[in-house]
């Protein structure tokens, strides 16, 4: 829920989340969690139903046996704002949508694809981990991004290798197509 958008097994795993095969065959059989399993990895998505059975437990949760203070105080403080939030008619996914800025997506998704800093990646990977962000949106925001200096958009040079997808997710700067993005630490 936290991530809005469709999550790897490997990111959970990355995570220390384990999602064992009946854990995630329950979720699933109670609406709470949708899984492709026809790529590998496979791709989980957390439901409407699910976001409601997670805003509706968050205000009991407890935390785990032998947390310490500061974990215990962050589970006391969530537990407070909660019952004003759902006051106010704010919900968890409400504050999670708020805090993703569109540039954030495109850095945490930049990571997400890329083997180490600077690594080249296909915007035709990038833009579907961008939560259905309009193209011309992104494409702004990519060229904002340019002008810091840390932000590298390029032409693949090899155009037979170029699929629909690539085309599609091109953007186009001074006359030339870009397809591929590489981002500096920052």
């Amino acid at each position: 829920m936290r991530l809005n958008r469709d999550v790897l097994n490997t990111e959970l795993t990355k995570a220390n989340v384990k999602l064992t095969v009946n854990g995630r065959n329950k979720l699933i059989k109670a609406g709470l969690l949708e899984t492709n399993t026809d790529t590998t990895p496979y791709v989980h998505r957390i439901t409407e139903e699910g976001i409601r059975w997670c805003e509706s437990a968050a205000p009991v949760l407890e935390p785990p046996a032998g947390a310490g203070a500061l974990v215990r105080e962050g589970f006391s403080m969530l537990r407070s704002i909660l019952p004003l939030l759902r006051r106010k008619g704010i919900g968890l996914l409400d504050i999670f949508r708020a805090g993703d800025d569109l540039e954030s997506v495109i850095r945490d998704a930049y990571l997400e694809l890329s083997v180490k800093p600077q690594d080249w990646v296909r915007l035709a990977k990038l833009r579907p981990k961008l939560n259905g962000a309009d193209k011309a949106e992104v494409d702004e925001v990519l060229l904002e991004m340019v002008k810091t200096g840390t932000v590298h958009l390029a032409p693949d040079s090899n155009r037979k290798v170029l699929t629909d997808a690539d085309h599609a997710a091109a953007v186009r700067v001074a006359g030339e197509d870009n397809h591929l993005v590489a981002i500096e630490e920052s």
